[in-house]
C-alpha cells in the first residue's frame, strides 16, 4: 500500500478561531455537554480520521469573561468517547508537571482497555502560572526543570506499563490461578523527583502502552520528541519552516536510534472552507469581525509569560525587539519562537498579528475551496513537510462537516487517504509497531512474585 497521510481532529472549544463561539454556525450545545464531543468524534470517525485529540488547561484564563476556554476534563471525556465510537483513535492531554506518574499510567492503561487499543497520550509540561497556584501554591517551574522532571516521568510510566508481562493473565478458573507467578514485578524506582514502587495494579494494555504524542518545538522539546514521541503536533506557519522542522526532527530521531518513520509529524492546519474563494473569504471575515483585539492582546501576553504588551499601538508595524527574548521565556517557548519568526519575516502590525493568532494561535490558517485545501495538504505531504495534519476547524461542527464532506473525498481520490479503516488500534492507524514489553521475570531478579 502506498504511503498515505494521517489526519487528527483537534477538538478545541467551539472551534479554533477565538471568536468561533459567537459565530452562528457554531454548535449551540454547552462545552460541558458530552454530546458535543461525541458528535464530533463520530463525524471524524465517519470521515476515517486516524484520531481525535483533546487539549487541556489547568487554570482559568484571565480573559474568560470574553473567551470561553473551559471544557470537560479530557481523560474523563475520552472514557465517554471510547464507548460511543469503535475505530477512531482517542488522544488526551495530561501534564507531567502536575500529575503523579502512577495515577497517569493507571488511567491511560484503563482507557486503552476500555477502548480496545485506541488511546494516545499527549505529553505536556505545564507552564501556565495559574496552574502552579492550583497545585501546591508555588511558582511555575522553569523550562529546564519541567523537562528534567518529564524525562524521569517517562522512565517511570514506561516501567509501570511494562510491569506486567503480556502473558501474565491466564484467568484459569478451574485451576484457581489468575496470573502466572513471576510475571508481575515491582519497578522500585528511586529518582530525583519520583519514588514509585509499582507494579501497576492492572494488566498490560492492548497497545502495550498508549501512543505517545508531543507538541514541543523548542530545542529541548525536539530532543524530548526524538526520544519519546510517536506523533508530534507542531505549529508551523509556512511550508519552508515546516520542512526544516520535519527534516531536523527525523534527523534527531535517527540519532536516538529510532526509525524516523515511527515519529509522525502533523502540523496544525485550520482551513476556512467555502464553495468558492469568495464564500471562504466571507466566512473568514465574519470570524475576524467578531474578534476582540484586547482578548488577543491578553492571550499574546500569556504566550510570553505575562509580558506587558499594553503600550504597543494596534496599527504600528512590529519589530522583534518589541518582544522578550524567547530564550528567557519560561512559558511555551516554541510558540514564542514561531510568533517572533512571523514578525521578523512579515513585519505585521499588532492588529494584524492578533487577527492571525485569533485564527489558530500560530498554526497554518488557510482560506479557500475544498480543491485548494486539498492541494495545500498534498503539496506539504509530497514536499516532506508533513506526515499528515492536525486538523483544527475554525468553527465546530460546521467546518469539520465541510472538511469531511468535501476535502476528504478529494484526498481519497488522489490516493492520499484511506477510504476505510484497515486496523482496529491507534497504532495500526498510525502504522506504528506495538512495543515489546521490557520485562524480566521476577525469579531472574532474585525476587518473589509480586502476587
Amino acid at each position: 500500500m502506498p504511503h498515505q497521510l494521517h489526519l487528527n481532529l483537534f477538538i478545541h472549544g467551539r472551534g479554533h478561531h477565538e471568536a468561533s463561539w459567537r459565530h452562528p454556525a457554531a454548535s449551540p450545545l454547552p462545552l460541558t455537554d458530552a454530546r458535543y464531543y461525541t458528535d464530533l468524534a463520530q463525524k471524524a470517525e465517519a470521515g476515517c480520521f486516524d484520531s481525535v485529540f483533546l487539549a487541556d488547561t489547568l487554570g482559568v484564563g484571565d480573559d474568560v469573561t470574553h473567551a470561553p476556554r473551559t471544557w470537560l476534563e479530557p481523560i474523563t471525556t475520552l472514557a465517554a468517547l471510547a464507548t460511543t465510537t469503535s475505530r477512531i483513535g482517542l488522544i488526551a492531554t495530561c501534564s507531567t508537571t502536575y500529575t503523579e506518574p502512577f495515577n497517569l499510567a493507571r488511567q491511560f492503561a484503563s482507557l486503552d482497555h476500555i477502548a480496545l487499543g485506541r488511546i494516545g497520550w499527549n505529553i505536556v509540561t505545564t507552564w501556565l502560572g495559574s496552574a502552579a497556584g492550583n497545585y501546591g501554591g508555588g511558582g511555575p517551574l522553569s523550562h529546564a526543570e519541567r523537562y528534567a522532571r518529564a524525562e524521569e516521568y517517562m522512565e517511570v510510566v514506561k516501567a509501570l506499563w511494562d510491569s506486567w508481562s503480556d502473558a501474565a493473565v491466564i484467568d484459569d478458573r478451574v485451576g484457581g490461578e489468575y496470573a502466572r507467578p513471576g510475571t508481575i514485578r515491582p519497578i522500585n524506582h528511586k529518582g530525583q523527583h519520583y519514588q514509585v514502587t509499582g507494579p501497576l495494579n492492572l494488566p498490560r494494555c492492548p497497545q502495550g502502552r498508549p501512543v505517545f504524542v508531543q507538541a514541543g518545538s523548542s530545542e529541548t522539546g525536539r530532543r524530548f520528541a526524538a526520544r519519546h514521541a510517536e506523533a508530534v503536533f507542531t505549529a508551523q506557519m509556512e511550508k519552508a519552516t515546516a520542512r526544516d522542522f520535519y527534516t531536523d526532527l527525523k534527523r534527531l530521531a535517527v540519532q536516538e536510534d529510532r526509525d524516523p518513520s515511527h515519529v509522525l509529524i502533523l502540523p496544525g492546519l485550520s482551513p476556512v472552507i467555502g464553495g468558492t474563494e469568495t464564500e471562504a473569504r466571507r466566512i473568514a471575515r465574519e470570524l475576524n469581525d467578531l474578534s476582540d483585539p484586547e482578548v488577543g492582546r491578553k492571550r499574546l501576553s500569556g504566550r510570553f509569560g505575562g509580558h506587558d504588551f499594553s503600550h504597543l499601538p494596534l496599527d504600528k508595524p512590529l519589530l522583534p525587539e518589541d518582544f522578550p527574548d524567547p530564550s528567557m521565556v519560561e512559558a511555551a517557548r516554541s510558540r514564542t519562537e514561531v510568533i517572533i519568526g512571523l514578525v521578523r519575516r512579515e513585519k505585521p502590525t499588532l492588529r494584524q498579528l492578533l487577527a492571525y493568532m485569533a485564527g489558530a494561535r500560530g498554526h497554518v490558517v488557510t482560506t479557500g475551496t475544498p480543491e485548494q485545501i486539498a492541494d495545500l495538504m498534498a503539496d506539504w505531504f509530497d514536499s516532506g513537510a508533513a506526515d499528515g495534519f492536525n486538523v483544527m476547524p475554525p468553527v465546530l461542527p460546521a467546518m469539520l462537516e465541510a472538511f469531511t464532506a468535501e476535502v476528504v473525498p478529494l484526498l481519497q481520490r488522489r490516493g492520499l487517504f484511506r477510504r476505510e479503516y484497515t486496523g482496529t488500534t491507534l497504532r495500526a492507524h498510525y502504522e506504528l509497531l506495538r512495543p515489546d514489553v521490557q520485562f524480566r521475570e521476577a525469579a531472574s531478579l532474585g525476587m518473589q512474585a509480586s502476587i
